[in-house]
């Protein structure tokens, strides 16, 4: 699915300082319909479907097993008129709700990892990646290769990489860049770690995030199947959520364990100076839809 080009200027600045997330609300006490252990998974779906239907802005959203409740976690441009609106939708599924919140706003992270360049923006490259037929490509964010056509590897625009051949945003966040310029070398590698297979996030799993705005950094998987509304329609589902801070700059980045992919950098809010909340787009969905894998 495609929607209008992403440039430097629709960017929204990031407010600076992220210490934690606040707990606002808490779920309410057990009901009749309600196990011991939080929700039912249908109330739980019919609680994530209404905040989808009231629409706001700078809303992320998914299922914590642990407490079963649905984990809501608004940034700072939303108001606590928003919240009740989004309960006032929920109605009798409201209780299922817990609210979290974030300073600073959900944004697009344009930029970021070994650095590729479409005509008028900047990017991350994630991962290398090859198919059957022994063709290579570079997997990226989907907001990034919306709209693009030739991809660089220098900010002058004069090595050209190759083009883009598959875009996916909203719903999904990802792109894949074929290498046309048969010159480039394309490691299987980020950075200096070596990636030999990918595999799904799962929660508590210790990660890492690279951006050539902000490095390394390390943190760990806090939620699953998250959906974010970054505002004028541009909603994704399915994304890893994560407390590795990340920066303008380093979107379509690579996130790994180890020696294995993990995901894309999407977006998120805060800083790497005090912390953030950073979304990431599954790498496994994107290597299914394209044919290709990590090598």
């Amino acid at each position: 699915m495609r929607i209008k080009r992403i440039t430097p200027t629709r960017l929204t600045a990031l407010a600076a300082g992220i210490a934690a997330c606040v707990t606002l609300a808490a779920p309410t006490a057990a009901g009749a319909d309600q196990p011991a252990g939080g929700y039912s998974p249908a109330r739980l779906a019919a609680a994530g479907a209404s905040v989808l239907r009231a629409d706001v802005a700078g809303t992320a959203w998914h299922t914590d097993p642990a407490t079963g409740t649905l984990v809501l976690v608004a940034d700072s441009r939303v108001s606590g008129a928003d919240i009740a609106r989004i309960k006032r939708e929920a109605g009798a599924d409201a209780g299922a709700i817990r609210v979290e919140r974030t300073p600073g706003r959900f944004s697009k992270l344009i930029s970021g990892g070994d650095a590729i360049y479409a005509s008028s923006w900047r990017c991350s490259l994630g991962f290398n990646v090859r198919s059957s037929s022994g063709t290579y490509y570079a997997l990226t964010a989907g907001h990034c290769t919306d709209g693009a056509g030739t991809w660089y590897t220098n900010s002058a625009r004069t090595t050209a990489i190759g083009a883009t051949v598959g875009s996916s945003f909203p719903v999904n966040d990802y792109g894949i860049v074929r290498y046309d310029n048969a010159s480039l070398a394309h490691p299987g590698t980020v950075g200096s770690q070596d990636i030999t297979s990918a595999v799904n996030a799962t929660v508590g799993m210790s990660v890492t995030r690279r951006g050539s705005t902000t490095g390394i950094h390390s943190g760990s998987v806090t939620g699953l199947n998250a959906t974010v509304n970054y505002g004028g329609g541009d909603v994704v589902y399915g994304m890893i959520r994560t407390n590795v801070c990340a920066e303008p700059g380093d979107s379509g980045g690579p996130l790994y364990s180890g020696t294995r992919a993990v995901g894309l950098t999407s977006g998120g809010s805060g800083n790497c100076s005090s912390g953030g909340t950073t979304f990431f787009q599954p790498v496994t969905e994107a290597l299914s839809a394209y044919g290709v894998s990590v090598y």
